[in-house]
């Protein structure tokens, strides 16, 4: 069952999940920085949006994590930016945010409706 039982709600709880788990690897990234081998993973975030709005029944919508191509290894196989995910983390955090104060408004327009337009 959702958190949020709104169907008008569903995309951002969708959106909010999905941030949420690519702030997990990201932080998980940064975590494996000095591993040797380990290779950076990450999302296709518009496309995950997409498979996540096509699997509307499916109650644990698990995100496909792959290996990000591209970026720089270093002579022990890892090839973890630090100034990639800085980056990645900050804008995920203010997308999260964003998120949240959308949630908010939304859950404010229902307590208005809910409370014949006087706002709580």
């Amino acid at each position: 069952m959702s958190l949020i039982d709104s169907t008008s709600l569903d995309p951002l709880e969708r959106y909010l999940n999905l941030t949420a788990f690519r702030q997990q690897l990201v932080a998980n990234n940064l975590a494996n920085i000095d591993t040797p081998g380990y290779r950076t993973k990450d999302i296709l975030f518009q496309q995950e949006m997409e498979r996540a709005e096509d699997d509307l029944d499916d109650e644990e919508h698990r995100p496909f994590v792959l290996p990000v191509g591209g970026l720089v290894e270093r002579p022990d196989g890892n090839n973890v930016s630090m100034d990639r995910e800085g980056l990645l983390l900050l804008e995920l955090q203010l997308e999260y945010k964003t998120g949240v104060e959308l949630l908010r408004s939304g859950l404010r327009t229902i307590n208005e409706a809910i409370n014949d337009g006087r706002p709580v």
